[in-house]
């Protein structure tokens, strides 16, 4: 799994060259805006247009200034020679710094959601497959009623797609520079410069910034990717929890070399679930920090800024693992449809008692004695074994109000599912005109 996950593709969005990339790339960006209004002389632009920075120079003078952005501008210039003196004209770190970081998480969004699309095919293709799989619904972890294991993944199909409009609408929120001066005033770099900048590098202009771009937009990204995360995060117990051997309905891909204990050569464990859930709890942890590094004092101070170096590139690397992970997972588990349905039968019929109980209300039972009448019966059946058909059979309240084709037809599965290719239409996964009844036809 980890030889399929592509991590250069997401590691080369975050890594330091590629973060002084777009540094040099706001830097000659604003040169060449400010060469359109006259103040850089044409003649300086040539050397300025192939500037560059070796990284290890800059790590160098780095050690001497302990300002990286300073030591970015030092190496720059030894690359363009007198014409440096016009590069960083008018602006602060933080002008280069947010406007670059804009552009590594558009870039870094736009992977995400192609993952994300991956992730949602999948689902969507395997709901389709099991739309009409039975197995029983639960509630607490306790039987309830029956539903089809497709109509369980429909549900992750739609939190999925929920999930990918959230991170569209954090992208864009990310997606704005700021070329406006060191309290964000104006005072050294006229508006109408940012506003050219911004759109040589395709952002939007942040409408009024201080020294910084405010970190609530930062903490909705990270917000964004926790609550995808911890969707994966609930997607993963669920198959985990269907992996016991006491439920076994779905089991997760285990190739023939595959071991799955180190000391029980019998073990096949849901391990890449449990990792899906425990990456989870570093996503959100990250968006935390995001939310606390909201709260900067007055204009700005740096507090933000050594945990941005870790929360940005981390959870974007976790999550698109994740989801590369998860899209494998769903594309390639085992279902076991026979044992859904074991599993269905296993509590004697009780798990009709709902509508065992509502056709004796509609035939004129009191709700309260035909509540209690049917758990007593449904009681028994669980735990004396038999089937509540039966039991119900032998109550002679039942049998004055219902005919015995009527009690057979309380345990008719297709009651249960008659609407369930409502949610397949409503989600688009299936066109009306091939929904009507096919899932009861199917059971």
């Amino acid at each position: 799994m980890i030889e399929r996950y592509t991590l250069p593709e997401m590691g080369a969005i975050w890594g330091e060259q590629r973060k002084i990339d777009h540094w040099l790339a706001v830097e000659i960006a604003v040169c060449e805006a400010w060469a359109r209004r006259g103040v850089i002389p044409e003649d300086a632009m040539p050397a300025i247009r192939q500037a560059s920075c070796d990284l290890q120079r800059m790590k160098e003078i780095e050690k001497e200034t302990d300002h990286d952005v300073i030591a970015f501008l030092r190496a720059t210039g030894e690359t363009v020679g007198e014409a440096s003196r016009f590069i960083h004209l008018g602006l602060t770190s933080s002008d280069v710094i947010d406007t670059a970081l804009a552009i590594q998480v558009v870039e870094a969004a736009d992977l995400l959601l192609r993952r994300l699309d991956e992730a949602i095919e999948a689902v969507g293709k395997q709901a389709l497959a099991h739309r009409a799989t039975l197995m029983i619904g639960r509630t607490h972890g306790v039987h309830a009623e029956p539903i089809t294991f497709g109509f369980k993944l429909a549900v992750w199909y739609d939190e999925l797609r929920r999930a990918r409009t959230r991170l569209a609408a954090a992208r864009q929120t990310m997606a704005v520079g700021k070329i406006s001066g060191a309290v964000g005033t104006h005072a050294n770099v006229p508006p109408d410069l940012e506003d050219d900048v911004c759109q040589q590098l395709g952002l939007q202009v942040d409408p009024v910034s201080t020294q910084i771009i405010q970190r609530d937009r930062h903490a909705e990204f990270l917000t964004a990717l926790a609550v995808l995360a911890s969707s994966l995060d609930k997607f993963a117990v669920e198959i985990r929890h269907l992996a016991r051997t006491e439920v076994r309905e779905l089991e997760e891909p285990f190739d023939p070399g595959n071991q799955g204990s180190s000391a029980m050569p019998h073990k096949r464990n849901p391990h890449e679930s449990e990792r899906l859930s425990g990456l989870a709890r570093l996503v959100r942890g990250y968006a935390l920090t995001a939310m606390e590094n909201v709260v900067l004092w007055h204009e700005r101070d740096i507090s933000n800024s050594s945990a941005e170096r870790v929360i940005f590139p981390d959870a974007c690397i976790l999550v698109d693992y994740m989801l590369d992970l998860f899209t494998d997972l769903v594309s390639n588990w085992v279902v076991y449809p026979e044992r859904m349905h074991a599993n269905l039968e296993s509590t004697g019929g009780a798990i009709f008692s709902q509508r065992a109980m509502l056709t004796l209300v509609e035939a004129g039972l009191d709700r309260q004695v035909a509540y209690k009448l049917i758990q007593k019966n449904a009681m028994r059946a669980w735990d004396q074994g038999g089937h509540l058909r039966e039991y119900l059979r032998e109550e002679p309240e039942v049998s004055a109000l219902l005919s015995a084709d009527q009690i057979d037809e309380l345990f008719d599965y297709g009651y249960h599912l008659r609407h369930v290719d409502v949610a397949f239409e409503r989600l688009g996964l299936l066109e009306p005109a091939l929904a009507g009844d096919r899932t009861r036809e199917e059971n």
